[in-house]
């Protein structure tokens, strides 16, 4: 099998197993808890907390550990809009990840937010200029995806952060496929808050984080017990977090090299798909792009037929977001760049994962020709 779905997840490292693994057995103890194994539980987490804001530039105060990127999504978008002190406004993309765009709709439908949607390109970047006459100072919140998980389109966010700082509007940042590849450094993005995902980085799944800037006021989503200094109630994951932190340390030990690797297998990637079959698309911008994702349409196919010929040869990938999967709609990311519905349901995402070699590039290349050419024939 050459596994190419990186964005959808990611094979728990080993070095992140062996760390997790006394939070499993001998130190299994609630953190809240006040004796030995509950202190020993809560140390752990404090340096897991620790790890992560060392990581992205910030505060251990900063750093709410969740259940993945839904959760980290939700509790950024709701909490701070619920929290905050003014407007009823917020300001998002449509290519959003539907943590974000529900979250949004949620507001509007329960707590009478407007939502304004900042206009994209073909290639998935923010119009500037309309972010800029969108966000005003009565405007709650801003959402800008830091890179895009479907078409790995990734945002010039310290430009919008500047545009959204200068009228004092908060921006967060759905960073869940940036992560491991993009630096996080909160103060060069200058977001307000930032959210991702342990599993898209070799942690496990089922653990997550929010940054959150400062006192930016952060209405609870899950109320009772008080964990996450109020922010996030439920006994933590101490594993879990442990394990995130981990991954998150190496992926950033390694992210320079692993991205510029990674980048050429891409572009080969790309190259070698275009070369094969002329008729292919490729989606998302050119080179603001992840350096993993590598995706297309085929026109005249369907997406998911493709798939099914390309698992035949031992090649997974997908169509898009992995939320999405099975489903009958064509991809709202695709529909907003301005692809007709067709042509979107037509879309393959090839995400490759720093162990990806160019031997595995060279045989997708291939079976891609090959994946083509049989459902085209049958479409006949």
């Amino acid at each position: 099998m050459i596994y190419l779905d990186s964005a959808a997840t990611t094979p728990v490292r080993r070095e992140v197993l062996e760390a997790m693994w006394p939070y499993l057995t001998g130190d299994f103890g609630n953190p809240s808890s006040t004796h030995s194994l509950g202190e020993r539980a809560a140390d752990a987490l404090a340096e897991a907390r620790a790890s992560v804001a060392r990581v992205l530039g910030a505060r251990s105060s900063e750093i709410v550990f969740t259940s993945g990127g839904t959760e980290a999504d939700n509790l950024a978008v709701k909490g701070i809009a619920l929290g905050a002190p003014r407007g009823r406004h917020l300001v998002i993309t449509p290519i959003e990840h539907e943590a974000v765009l529900e979250s949004a709709d949620y507001l509007r439908r329960h707590h009478g937010f407007r939502v304004d949607e900042v206009g994209v390109d073909s290639t998935g970047l923010v119009d500037r200029e309309h972010f800029a006459a969108l966000v005003t100072p009565q405007t709650t919140l801003a959402s800008v995806m830091f890179a895009n998980n479907e078409v790995g389109t990734v945002q010039s966010l310290a430009e919008l952060a500047g545009i959204a700082r200068a009228v004092r509007v908060p921006l967060h940042t759905d960073a869940v496929q940036a992560a491991g590849w993009l630096s996080l450094d909160v103060a060069e993005l200058g977001v307000d808050a930032l959210s991702f995902s342990g599993h898209k980085l070799g942690a496990p799944k089922g653990v997550g984080v929010l940054f959150t800037r400062g006192r930016l006021p952060l209405e609870p989503v899950l109320h009772g017990g008080g964990q996450e200094r109020g922010h996030r109630s439920g006994t933590e994951n101490v594993a879990g977090a442990v394990g995130l932190a981990v991954a998150l340390t190496l992926a950033e030990q390694t992210r320079t090299v692993d991205a510029s690797r990674t980048a050429l297998l891409r572009d080969a990637l790309i190259a070698g798909v275009l070369s094969g079959v002329p008729d292919a698309r490729l989606t998302g911008h050119p080179t603001a792009r992840l350096p993993g994702n590598a995706s297309f349409c085929f026109p005249g196919t369907s997406g998911e037929a493709l798939l099914l010929e390309l698992e035949r040869d031992g090649i997974v990938c997908s169509s898009g977001s992995a939320c999405a999967a099975g489903s009958d709609e064509p991809s709202h990311v695709l529909l907003a760049l301005g692809y007709e519905p067709a042509l979107a349901q037509t879309a393959v995402r090839f995400t490759l994962g720093a162990s990806t070699t160019a031997p595995e590039i060279e045989e997708t290349i291939g079976a891609v020709g090959r994946a083509f050419r049989a459902v085209r024939a049958l479409a006949r």
